[in-house]
């Protein structure tokens, strides 16, 4: 196998990477590691004051470039926006990071525009970048998508009806999204984490430290390391599907 620094950085260094929500959580966490790696990544976030944080953190121990703006997925401007800077900045895509979700909760508690909005966000957000990364992609017969789902897929709670749903459909749009674009030399990765430490938890920091420590919840930086895994691999080899939980997590 050789220099295994060598295996994992070797399809990083250097390839043009866009991670949707990349400002905070599990996607900070997987552009930092990567940037990190020689990657040259181009990161966006709805909140300015979480981009500017993340934006400098990122650059600091980044060996590739990195790129990025103030916007929302779920807005269709913005999303030409994003991919306008993407193509100015990185001059094309080689692997997307779908990871840009926000929580939700029951279907009795969430107003129908919120749910819109969670839909927007947590499902069409993921089909609009796969459809422009694809694109730009195809020519080069070549590239990986990277879904971010969730454990909730298959737990199915039932406070969080609403988030349960985008997370299925994520689900099951990799599967079918593999099929459709394999042959274009594209490779589909879907990542499920089970509990994460995030803003999106509803639980206190303090708590989530200490489910952490009672190996009852992952830090972001588990993911990402996930997400490296994945796109470490050589292209004769797809890791088609990935659960990740804590240890005593009972799912």
């Amino acid at each position: 196998m050789g220099n295994l620094s060598n295996y994992f950085g070797q399809n990083i260094d250097r390839k043009r990477i866009v991670i949707t929500g990349g400002t905070t959580g599990i996607g900070k966490a997987t552009a930092k590691l990567l940037a990190s790696l020689g990657g040259h990544v181009f990161i966006f976030g709805r909140d300015k004051d979480d981009f500017d944080k993340a934006f400098s953190d990122i650059k600091t121990e980044a060996e590739g470039n990195v790129f990025g703006i103030t916007a929302d997925i779920a807005r269709k401007e913005d999303i030409e926006l994003i991919w306008n800077e993407i193509d100015n900045t990185l001059g094309g895509i080689d692997i997307l990071i779908n990871n840009a979700a926000l929580p939700a909760n029951g279907i009795i508690e969430e107003e129908y525009e919120n749910i819109k909005y969670i839909l927007e966000t947590n499902l069409l957000g993921y089909l609009a970048f796969t459809k422009e990364a694809v694109t730009r992609m195809k020519s080069d017969q070549k590239g990986h998508i990277v879904n971010i789902g969730s454990m909730s897929a298959e737990t199915r709670e039932k406070t969080g009806t609403v988030y349960v749903a985008t997370k299925s459909a994520i689900r099951g749009f990799s599967a079918a999204l593999r099929k459709e674009i394999n042959e274009l030399g594209i490779k589909v990765s879907l990542i499920e984490p089970g509990s994460v430490t995030s803003d999106m938890q509803p639980a206190p920091k303090e708590e989530q430290r200490e489910k952490i420590k009672k190996m009852e919840m992952l830090e972001a930086e588990d993911i990402a390391m996930s997400v490296l895994f994945c796109l470490s691999q050589p292209k004769r080899c797809d890791i088609v599907s990935l659960q990740i939980r804590p240890h005593l997590q009972a799912i």
